[in-house]
């Protein structure tokens, strides 16, 4: 009987001239928060890898990803014809018939994609002997509607045929496209351009260690021959590793800084390092085109170098769920704190134009750091619109030594512009090109340089 009046006169009451009141946070007691942290993150879920589990462990798997989404993630409005609950009633004879426990998690990374989010993933664990993940190597990327190679890290490769420039026509015998798309289905992705990302830099060329690919590949030149290409085995793998920052002095003295990852807290000792030089520049392009993230704020320390008052960063909500006002029927909201602001660094803020280079491999920081230079209006954004996904991942692990994560955060600008699901837009919009890539030209930096030259003059 309480569960109908209840609510009604909750309500009335706190409507009335008076009898509003702030809410008040009551922290746990130690042994409260123990059994709390236990509930959430029991070790019963942390087991080791097996090629199979059994019939209740994928199930309950299962259960735990489908209710950590249901509870925690930030986007159900974003995939409106989604039943999550249907979905998961129709995942159960899935996982019940994965016969390895690497099908079981393929069939979860199926599930997932269905929440088209970048910022939420399966992880299967890692055998070496069943892992689909191993690749030659190398690099690819959609350019033009073609698959072209842009990056080789073996002179075996290269002996083969294999430079940056030439097109993969076909894997397998499918024609690359074709395979491609064959695979697209199940990558989390918020947008297209980062399922393609995904799906032809990340992914195209992975599978079994011990099944070579078969490729059909085209030059420059037109001429078309095959290659059987090996998928691990290499004894003279290139390992390079981006930097996290790297300048340099282009001609017309512009500056040119490469902030390659947000991950490294060096970072902002590099860029002060770099700064001297930086502030005699007459231009300075900041290149976040092969960013993936990390803390965003190391790049709002690099913002607050071309500013000399505070800037805001990007606005973020979180559901806010409480059972008891489920319990009483009161309409669902979300909980929001005022939008951050950044103070500039030092005395001598950097006041000359300023460019930033962005592509669908900006990601999650890189993306919080494209939003904050935008609302800044210091300069353009030159380049391809960015991935479109950020947010606040809430890690857990999952039967079999996989894991997972749901987004549980999500971002706009701050005047609550959409760019998740969508990509932060640049102002001049360059897409690199086939014939420039196998020219070794660098398209967007290049139309960046014309863009500073064809400025108007102050």
């Amino acid at each position: 009987m309480t569960t109908r009046w209840l609510p009604a006169l909750f309500l009335t009451l706190s409507t009335l001239p008076g009898l509003a009141q702030t809410p008040v946070y009551v922290p746990y007691t130690a042994a409260q928060a123990q059994t709390e942290k236990r509930l959430w993150d029991d070790p019963v879920w942390k087991t080791a890898y097996r090629p199979t589990l059994s019939e209740e462990e994928k199930v309950a798997g299962l259960s735990r990803f489908w209710a950590e989404a249901k509870y925690n993630f930030a986007f159900f409005d974003k995939v409106p014809k989604l039943s999550w609950d249907s979905l998961y009633l129709a995942t159960i004879p899935k996982v019940k018939a994965a016969p390895t426990t690497l099908a079981y998690y393929q069939v979860l990374q199926e599930m997932c994609a269905q929440l088209h989010d970048g910022h939420t993933n399966v992880y299967e664990p890692y055998d070496p002997k069943e892992s689909q993940n191993e690749r030659p190597p190398l690099r690819t990327a959609l350019i033009e509607d073609k698959v072209l190679i842009t990056e080789v890290r073996s002179a075996t490769l290269r002996r083969q045929g294999l430079v940056p420039g030439v097109e993969v026509v076909a894997i397998d015998g499918v024609p690359a496209r074709q395979y491609g798309q064959s695979r697209a289905a199940g990558q989390s992705a918020s947008t297209p351009q980062d399922r393609d990302v995904r799906t032809y830099t990340y992914t195209l060329l992975s599978g079994k260690a011990d099944q070579p690919l078969a490729l059909t590949l085209q030059d420059a030149k037109g001429h078309t021959f095959k290659q059987t290409v090996a998928r691990s085995g290499y004894s003279d793998v290139e390992k390079v590793r981006l930097p996290a920052l790297r300048f340099r002095l282009l001609p017309g003295n512009v500056a040119y800084v490469a902030l390659n990852a947000f991950d490294n807290d060096s970072l902002p000792r590099l860029f002060a390092a770099a700064y001297p030089q930086i502030s005699q520049a007459s231009a300075l392009i900041l290149d976040v085109r092969n960013n993936g993230g990390g803390s965003s704020e190391l790049g709002y320390d690099v913002l607050s170098y071309l500013t000399d008052k505070p800037f805001q960063t990007s606005r973020w909500m979180t559901r806010d769920y409480h059972p008891a006002f489920r319990a009483w029927q009161r309409d669902p909201r979300w909980y929001s704190e005022p939008v951050d602001s950044f103070d500039p660094k030092g005395t001598a803020p950097y006041t000359r134009p300023v460019l930033v280079l962005t592509s669908a491999r900006s990601f999650s920081a890189a993306e919080d750091f494209a939003v904050a230079f935008d609302q800044m209006k210091r300069g353009k954004i030159v380049g391809e619109p960015t991935g479109g996904s950020t947010g606040q991942p809430l890690f857990f692990t999952l039967p079999g030594g996989g894991a997972a994560r749901i987004c549980t955060k999500r971002d706009s600008y701050a005047d609550g512009k959409e760019f998740v699901g969508v990509g932060v837009q640049p102002q001049v919009l360059v897409r690199p090109t086939v014939r420039d890539t196998r020219a070794g030209r660098d398209t967007v930096l290049e139309a960046a340089l014309k863009e500073l030259k064809d400025r108007p003059k102050s």
